[in-house]
C-alpha cells in the first residue's frame, strides 16, 4: 500500500476520532462540518468498494471515541475481563462504522460533476444515520445533526427533525471541502450564501410558537437516588433501596407529579405489591401522582418488560418497546446465554410493549414515556407525543460511570424536545436528571452521582409541529430520490 494512501486512511481516522468533539458535552459544532468534510473530499473519483473502505475508517474513529462508553459498561459493569472488554467495545464500534459506510458505496453511481456531488453527499450521509437507527434494533447514536441544538439552526428541528439537521451539516461540509481544498474551483459563493440563509431562517423559525401552552404550570419532583450499579438488584440491598425512595420522596407529596428513574423498584411487580400498594396510597393522600420505573409482569413466569408505572392519582402503563441489546434482550439467547457473566446481566430477558400503547395520565395532562435510549429515536418519540401535552424520559446512566454518555443523552431528549416542541422531564439513577422547556433548553438539573430531588414548574404544551405529524419521512424520501434519480442518469449515460 502506497504511503500516501496510508497517510489518507490516517487522516479519515483521526477526522472521524474529532467528529464527537462537536457533540455533548464540548459541542464544538464547527468541528462536525470539518471532519465531514474531511471524509467528503476523499470519497469523489472512488470506486464502491474504495469509498466503503474510507468511510469505514471514518466511521470506525468516530465510534471508537463517541460510544467508547460501551467498554466502562462491559468492563466495571458487566463482570468481564479487561481485553474481553476492549475486544468488545472494538467490534462493537466496527459493526457500527460497517453500518456507517454501507451507504457510502453508492458514491460510485454519482455522476463525477460537483454540483452533483453537492446534492449526493449529504443525502447519503443522512441515509447513512437513518439505517442505523432500524437495522438490528438500530443505534441511533453520533447523528451530526445533534452538534446544533444550541444554535440558530436547531429553529428547522420542529420542521424536518435532527436529519434535517444533518442533511444541513453534510451541506455545510460538502460546501467547505469543495471550496477549501479543491484549488481549481471557483470559490462556491452560492453555497455559502445558501448556509447562511439556512443559518439566518432557522433563527426566524425559533420565534415560531409551534404549540401552545396550557393554562396551568405543574409542580413536579424528581427523585435521583444515586444507587450504586453493583448493588442494584442485590436482594440484600432490596429493602434500603425501597426505603430510600420513600425517604427521599417524604417532603416532596405535595408536588403534582413524582418521578422515580426507569428500575428504581429493583424487584417484580409480582413481588412488590405490598410495597407499592403503600406508595400508591401515600400519594392519593396527598393528590400526587406518582410514576415509577419497575420490572413489570403479571404472572411469575413472565413475560417481563421494562416499565413505567402511574400509581396515586395517576393513571396508566407504559412498557418498554426498544430494548438494549445484551442488556435488556439477548440476541440468539439459545447459543451464546451462559457463556459469560455479561450475557446474563440482571433484568437481560425483558420482551418488548406493544407498539401502540395509552400514554400515561398525571396532572390532567397526557404524558409520553420514552425509557433509557428509546428517547434516541426520533420517530417513535414523534409519534408518541401525539395528543400528549409533555414527554417523560427516565433512564439508569449509572451502566455508563463518568463518562460522555449521559451528557450524549441528554442532547438527545432536548433535541426530541425542540423536534416536538414539547416540555421533557428526564429523571435518572444518578444523572443527568433535569426538566427541559419544548424550545430544548434545560430549565432544572440535578448534579450528577449526587443523591438529591429536583423540583420545579413544567408548562405542558397542546398542538403539533410539523415533525410530530410526519416524523423524519419526507427528508428520508427526499435523500431516497435525490440517490436514485442520480443512479438512474448514472446507468443510463453508461448505457
Amino acid at each position: 500500500m502506497r504511503t500516501k494512501t496510508l497517510l489518507i486512511y490516517l487522516g479519515l481516522l483521526i477526522a472521524g476520532a474529532l467528529f464527537p468533539l462537536s457533540l455533548a458535552p464540548l459541542s464544538y459544532w464547527p468541528v462536525a462540518v470539518i471532519s465531514m468534510a474531511a471524509l467528503f473530499l476523499n470519497l469523489p473519483q472512488q470506486s464502491a468498494k474504495e469509498a466503503f473502505k474510507r468511510s469505514t475508517i471514518f466511521g470506525l474513529g468516530m465510534f471508537g471515541t463517541g460510544v467508547s462508553w460501551v467498554f466502562v459498561s462491559m468492563y466495571f459493569f458487566g463482570d468481564i475481563s479487561f481485553l474481553l472488554a476492549l475486544m468488545g467495545t472494538f467490534l462493537f464500534c466496527f459493526f457500527n462504522a460497517v453500518v456507517f459506510a454501507v451507504p457510502f458505496s453508492l458514491c460510485t453511481l454519482i455522476p463525477q460533476r460537483n454540483n452533483l456531488w453537492l446534492l449526493a453527499l449529504p443525502a447519503i450521509w443522512v441515509l447513512s444515520e437513518w439505517s442505523r437507527s432500524w437495522i438490528l434494533t438500530g443505534f441511533p447514536w453520533l447523528y451530526a445533526g445533534y452538534s446544533y441544538t444550541d444554535t440558530w439552526i436547531s429553529g428547522w428541528a420542529p420542521i424536518g427533525g435532527v436529519f434535517l439537521l444533518s442533511y444541513f451539516t453534510a451541506l455545510a461540509a460538502m460546501v467547505l471541502a469543495q471550496s477549501r481544498f479543491h484549488k481549481n474551483l471557483p470559490l462556491p459563493l452560492a453555497g455559502y450564501a445558501l448556509i447562511a440563509m439556512i443559518f439566518l431562517s432557522g433563527f426566524a423559525l425559533q420565534k415560531i410558537h409551534w404549540t401552545q401552552p396550557a393554562e396551568k404550570q405543574i409542580s413536579v419532583a424528581l427523585i435521583q437516588p444515586n444507587v450504586n450499579q453493583n448493588d442494584k438488584w442485590s436482594f440484600s440491598m432490596r429493602n434500603e433501596i425501597l426505603q430510600k425512595l420513600l425517604n427521599q420522596t417524604q417532603d416532596y407529596w405535595g408536588s403534582e407529579i413524582i418521578i422515580w428513574p426507569e428500575g428504581a423498584i429493583p424487584s417484580l411487580y409480582t413481588q412488590i405489591t405490598d410495597f407499592l400498594d403503600i406508595a400508591h396510597q401515600q400519594a392519593l393522600n396527598h393528590n400526587t401522582a406518582l410514576i415509577t420505573g419497575l420490572p413489570f409482569n403479571t404472572k411469575p413466569e413472565g413475560p417481563y418488560y421494562n416499565s413505567m408505572i402511574a400509581l396515586g392519582k395517576g393513571q396508566g402503563i407504559y412498557n418498554k418497546t426498544r430494548l438494549v441489546p445484551f442488556g435488556e434482550y439477548v440476541p440468539f439467547e439459545t447459543l451464546i446465554r451462559g457463556l459469560n457473566n455479561f450475557f446474563d446481566l440482571p433484568m437481560s430477558s425483558f420482551s418488548l410493549g406493544s407498539e401502540e400503547q395509552k400514554p400515561l395520565i398525571a396532572a390532567e395532562v397526557n404524558i409520553s414515556t420514552a425509557i433509557c435510549y428509546e428517547i434516541a429515536y426520533p420517530d417513535l418519540v414523534a409519534r408518541n407525543t401525539r395528543n400528549t401535552n409533555m414527554l417523560l424520559t427516565v433512564s439508569n446512566d449509572a451502566w455508563f460511570g463518568d463518562s460522555v454518555a449521559p451528557a450524549q443523552h441528554m442532547q438527545m431528549a432536548r433535541m426530541r424536545a425542540i423536534e416536538n416542541a414539547k416540555p421533557v422531564m428526564r429523571g435518572t439513577n444518578n444523572g443527568i436528571t433535569g426538566l427541559v422547556d419544548h424550545r430544548g433548553k434545560i430549565t432544572h438539573q440535578l448534579e450528577q452521582f449526587t443523591t438529591g430531588v429536583l423540583t420545579g414548574k413544567i408548562s405542558p404544551r397542546t398542538g403539533e409541529t410539523p415533525f410530530s405529524k410526519f416524523a423524519s419521512w419526507p427528508v428520508v424520501i427526499f435523500c431516497l430520490l435525490v440517490i436514485s434519480m442520480l443512479g438512474l442518469n448514472r446507468l443510463r449515460t453508461k448505457f
